[in-house]
């Protein structure tokens, strides 16, 4: 989508009624299966999941002004897609990931460094996918952070 958003309202409004009931549905996932300290915004044009400055002051070493960014949810042109930074920080977790994608689902996972791209939305493992939402906490994924600035270094 090719649009600019100030809320998640707005986005959601933009959507075909299909990928809207989706979105929403993943939206709801994510909303009740995050760990406490996320804070969800639009950035990049995206739903995102952030870590507020209130709790990582430093920001995004990018733009310190934007707070961190950890996960966002999209609706592309021909796939749904959820960026998730623990999957492109944490091998193991990936690992995991794509063992239990491919118990669970029929179809090849397409996946990228951080991009989950759902082109079937009947094809969508919700129960995985909350499991995933679940397994990183907002310290957890500060500490990871932290030191893979310090390994840039």
């Amino acid at each position: 989508m090719d649009y600019e958003f100030k809320t998640v309202e707005e986005y959601l409004e933009k959507l075909p009624e299909d990928r809207r009931e989706i979105m929403e549905m993943l939206r709801e996932l994510i909303l009740s299966n995050l760990p406490e300290g996320f804070v969800e915004t639009i950035s990049y044009g995206m739903i995102s999941y952030v870590v507020p400055h209130s709790i990582y002051p430093k920001g995004y070493h990018v733009n310190p002004k934007e707070p961190l960014p950890f996960m966002s949810l999209a609706s592309q042109k021909n796939h749904i897609a959820i960026y998730h930074s623990g999957i492109y920080m944490i091998p193991e977790l990936e690992k995991w990931f794509r063992e239990e994608y491919s118990k669970r689902v029929s179809t090849k996972l397409d996946i990228g460094k951080s991009c989950i791209r759902f082109k079937n939305p009947k094809k969508i493992p919700y129960e995985l996918l909350e499991e995933l939402f679940m397994k990183i906490s907002v310290g957890e994924y500060v500490d990871l952070y932290e030191k893979s600035l310090r390994g840039k270094g």
